[in-house]
């Protein structure tokens, strides 16, 4: 049973383990007939359903009651039963990491503490998403983690201290998240269909819900056509299709762009800053072109903060009961080292490197070495890894299978009772 990452980002949440992302899921429920329908089958219906449809559980996590909605208290009921979905569908049975954004009040960070004591798992770690974000970045400078939600941008800016990456601030940007956009590219789209179909998308539950599901298809076109967007919806037996103009779409975006760019900005005076976007913005059209004129930017791998986790996971997991939210970590590991990219930045000082495995009173070099009952040790460029393959393993007392980083002072075991080989450091070798 393999370590897992729950990303708890509401328009996409992921789980994640060493091997990839498992499930991804979109925070969305759905309460009709007394049966509760989450992720993609809500959101799929949710403009059938308005009344009945949820988005905000996560962005307004809280206890407060509501009494409209039967067997459900309060936003946090429907919280705990996304979460135990996701644990259902990602076979998350064992010990988990949240990757929260930077917005969670400490009210609503034990409000998700105290559901997952109630869930067939046990978190062991909380990181803010923005932290794991700059373990990928191969910047000397501060970093600015912008992450789409359903309804805000969270700005959160990571500054480098005495080799330690820490959260020095957090911004909200309201009103522009992947639903508002949604909800404008929506506006455009229907007053076209009007002016070129005499036709009405948003006039009928059903075709509005078409037009919802199909945006997000359209936006990603890749015709020959490079100055429209063909938009087609089918309807009956009747196909409506109007174009629209690129040009006019990024300029009607434009407005949420500069509401973003501003905050970007300030968050940016006084330092180099680079720019980190969560993978929601690459489908935003114009919005790179918008603000990569001021400031360097990159569009992060949908992976990537669960890798850096999972990679960081020795300075995140706690080691008692109280879980604290992570806010500063070590600059050891990346993912561009880990993708083999050059990552000067990254480098561990070489102070804090093991070179040895003690193993009873004996002390063995490190390098590409077989570790009966469990697996080989191999020598990579940005450090050593235990690759157990399908054997599960104690790592610092967690249970662990696969392929895992080691550093100074972890100890091994293959399992609890057995004696443990510790990783060391001896001086003049």
């Amino acid at each position: 049973m393999s370590l897992k990452v729950i990303e708890l980002n509401d328009n996409v949440l992921r789980v994640s383990d060493d091997s990839g992302i498992l499930v991804e899921s979109p925070g969305f429920a759905l309460a009709v007939d007394k049966q509760m329908q989450l992720g993609d089958i809500a959101k799929q219906q949710a403009r059938i359903y308005p009344a009945s449809s949820y988005n905000k559980y996560l962005h307004e996590l809280s206890l407060d009651p509501i009494s409209h909605v039967a067997g459900i208290r309060h936003l946090a009921d429907i919280a705990y039963a996304h979460l135990l979905y996701l644990a259902e569908e990602g076979g998350v049975d064992a010990d988990v990491i949240f990757a929260v954004p930077g917005n969670f009040t400490r009210q609503q960070l034990a409000i998700l503490l105290g559901l997952a004591k109630q869930s067939p798992f046990q978190v062991v770690g909380m990181v803010d998403s923005a932290l794991a974000a700059a373990q990928v970045a191969t910047h000397t400078g501060s970093v600015i983690y912008a992450e789409m939600q359903l309804h805000q941008v969270v700005l959160t800016k990571i500054v480098m201290k005495g080799g330690t990456h820490q959260r020095e601030s957090v911004i909200q940007v309201p009103g522009v998240g992947s639903q508002n956009f949604m909800d404008l590219m929506m506006q455009l789209a229907t007053g076209l269909f009007i002016e070129q179909c005499r036709f009405n998308p948003q006039h009928d539950a059903e075709s509005e819900q078409q037009l919802y599901n199909a945006l997000p298809l359209w936006l990603k076109q890749d015709g020959k056509d490079q100055n429209s967007l063909l938009l087609e919806l089918k309807v009956n037996t009747a196909v409506h299709t109007a174009k629209m103009p690129r040009e006019s779409l990024i300029n009607n975006l434009a407005r949420h762009y500069k509401s973003i760019g501003q905050q970007v900005a300030e968050l940016a005076v006084g330092g180099d800053s680079k720019l980190l976007l969560s993978p929601d913005f690459a489908d935003l059209p114009g919005f790179r072109s918008f603000l990569g004129e001021s400031i360097e930017l990159e569009v992060l791998p949908v992976s990537a903060i669960s890798r850096a986790v999972i990679l960081n996971r020795n300075s995140i997991v706690s080691g008692d009961d109280q879980i604290q939210l992570t806010t500063a970590l070590p600059r050891v590991v990346s993912l561009a080292k880990a993708s083999g990219q050059s990552d000067p930045v990254a480098a561990e000082p070489e102070q804090v490197r093991p070179t040895h495995v003690l193993v009873g009173s004996t002390a063995i070099p490190l390098g590409s070495i077989d570790l009966p009952e469990l697996g080989r040790i191999e020598k990579y460029e940005d450090g050593f890894y235990l690759d157990s393959g399908k054997q599960e393993f104690l790592l610092n007392e967690h249970k662990v299978v696969g392929k895992h980083e080691l550093s100074l002072g972890d100890l091994i075991q293959p399992s609890k009772n057995s004696e443990a080989i510790r990783l060391i450091q001896v001086s003049n070798v």
